[in-house]
């Protein structure tokens, strides 16, 4: 494939790779991470060859909000110039502990503002700061409200050409108009525009180019959130003739010698294909999440069927990086993280698993229950704690499947998951199950199957307490992270506290969905895979969620893994580009 004005070699077949092909450098995974370390790499001067085993580039990366947690970039100084590195690392200590060596976690800090700024200079990738974005555990000290989470800027997908069909669609139900992609800025401005001329002006001109768009492409080309990412980073790529993406495509093996990793093989369709890599090959296949033996090791009791991950990140290369020696780390507060999810079948027969962030639970009218009726957690902490403080109470009495329930107020202003405000076409949602109401709590008890004195006792009690603007039992809505995700415009005492009292009443089953691996193989500060003994497997690099993170299993900040993994991938193709060649 050869697209007009780019330069990139982009393949479907083995049989259309050169017979002299040779590489620098070999990344196996095109999710950002993936495209990141292979962005550097070119850069960098280097033959670089991405292995990518599904036919859409982007991975989970391109369903996510594209948020970056990079502390210390030169866009912080607009929105928080008082924050500082050692503010950040003093956060991390706080936060993470001994859960991760500390040498990584500074290797992250040091290099970050360097990456940010070299990727921005010499590529299209282009991010700019969240006027306010907290930290997620924002009580902890060295936390800040904003500076450190960066999110990229829209992109223009018609600029790709021929390429534009290879980034990975978002979810449907993420999307409006029969797949307009929407951001938060954008979803208030829909919302809002019949109060604000400049929310109506901003909402017509994004539907009138969507509406424009329908006429020649699948879906709207105006992108946004993960998908902006994706594509700029394969926009870049893009420009380089360096550069081969090999699409379809396994990895059946790694040449291991006793100098290390110096080649792979690619098999596609029963064709396998060796071919040697001078520099170093780069595992970023996503992390183990659909590898069933793995899951079933990491994830006990976690079924498949609740992650909402990309379809591309099943662990093979894992079983092969072990046979070269790696080890995976240790320590993790988690082997995955984590978020409430709620599923629907689709029409064309798939499952829609969406996950709950921030649009819904932590708002004013809403609160969750596990099968006695009864509250079990605190609905405005991070999804990551939400997911966590499921799978705990499940162990101690039944809470999986959660209800998040509400009242016809929250549902209108809010929506409930896949639900979306304004209280309109509620119907399927309801003849299919998704959806389940009751004109009084008790009834809503009933097709739910819980207690109907159980629940009632609980919204009573929740609702004296929302009056008050307190939570005793949860302290929910105390920390600046809660707030910021409850409603700004609520007039009670607390934004993330109201009463359901509204009928009729709503509910929604939630499950703890993994939403991408913490636990991966243990790296040095250059990425270089570490062995059983600690000592680094020469020409093995690990990025994104093949690599142990340096959170430790725990949700620091919006972009946590997004944020490592392009800096990360700076340093490992920076490491590889330098090593001495045979």
């Amino acid at each position: 494939m050869k697209t007009k004005g780019l330069h990139m070699n982009v393949f479907e077949s083995l049989n259309e790779l050169p017979a002299d092909a040779a590489f620098d450098v070999a990344v196996i995974g095109a999710g950002a991470a993936g495209l990141s370390t292979a962005l550097f790499a070119a850069l960098a001067g280097q033959r670089v060859l991405i292995v990518e085993r599904t036919g859409h580039v982007g991975g989970t990366s391109a369903w996510s909000a594209g948020t970056t947690w990079v502390p210390g970039t030169h866009h912080a100084a607009s929105v928080n110039p008082g924050d500082t590195l050692a503010d950040a690392a003093r956060y991390l200590d706080n936060a993470i502990g001994e859960r991760t060596p500390k040498a990584l976690r500074q290797a992250f800090l040091d290099h970050g503002a360097e990456a940010v700024a070299l990727v921005e200079q010499r590529s299209e990738l282009r991010f700019r700061p969240y006027a306010k974005h907290p930290d997620y555990i924002s009580d902890l000290g060295g936390s800040t409200l904003n500076g450190r989470a960066l999110e990229p800027l829209p992109f223009d997908g018609r600029l790709l050409g021929d390429l534009f069909k290879l980034v990975r669609p978002p979810i449907p139900e993420f999307t409006v108009l029969g797949g307009m992609m929407v951001d938060r800025n954008d979803i208030n401005h829909l919302l809002g525009m019949g109060r604000s001329l400049a929310s109506l002006r901003h909402s017509v001109k994004i539907v009138l180019r969507h509406l424009a768009d329908r006429l020649r492409y699948p879906r709207g080309t105006r992108l946004v959130m993960g998908n902006a990412l994706v594509a700029r980073l394969l926009y870049s790529l893009s420009r380089h003739a360096n550069v081969t993406l090999m699409l379809k495509t396994s990895v059946a093996d790694l040449d291991v010698t006793g100098a290390g990793v110096r080649g792979l093989t690619l098999l596609q369709n029963g064709v396998r294909r060796s071919l040697r890599v001078a520099r170093g090959v780069v595992l970023a296949s996503g992390g183990f999440n659909r590898h069933p033996a793995l899951r079933q090791a990491m994830l006990p009791g976690a079924d498949i069927g609740w992650c909402p991950g990309a379809p591309g990140h099943t662990g093979e290369v894992h079983a092969l990086a072990r046979n070269a020696g790696a080890r995976y780390g240790e320590g993790a507060l988690s082997n995955a993280f984590w978020a409430p999810v709620s599923r629907r079948l689709r029409a064309d027969g798939s499952t829609a698993v969406f996950p709950h962030f921030v649009m819904d639970r932590a708002k004013p009218g809403m609160l969750t229950v596990n099968h006695a009726g009864e509250r079990f957690v605190n609905e405005s902490t991070s999804y990551h704690l939400f997911g966590l403080a499921m799978l705990e109470a499940h162990r101690q009495r039944p809470s999986i499947p959660a209800y998040l329930v509400c009242d016809a107020d929250a549902l209108r202003k809010y929506g409930l998951g896949m639900v979306r405000p304004g209280g309109k076409g509620l119907a399927p949602f309801l003849a299919d199950g998704y959806l389940v109401s009751g004109q009084t709590l008790a009834e809503l008890a009933q097709r739910l199957g819980l207690p109907a004195g159980s629940l009632e006792r609980t919204v009573a009690r929740f609702n004296a307490h929302a009056e008050a603007g307190g939570d005793p039992d949860f302290q929910r809505g105390v920390t600046a992270y809660q707030r910021n995700i409850g409603d700004a415009d609520w007039p009670g005492k607390n934004p993330n506290l109201g009463p359901l009292a509204q009928a009729p009443f709503y509910a929604v089953r939630l499950y703890p969905g993994d939403i991408g691996a913490a636990t991966g193989f243990a790296t040095d500060g250059d990425a270089r895979v570490l062995d059983a003994q600690g000592q680094a497997i020469a020409g093995l690099y690990a990025v994104g969620n093949d690599m142990h993170s340096i959170m430790g299993g725990v949700y620091t900040a919006p972009g946590i893994t997004l944020g490592p993994g392009l800096v990360f991938g700076y340093l490992a193709a920076r490491h590889a580009a330098a090593r001495p060649l045979d």
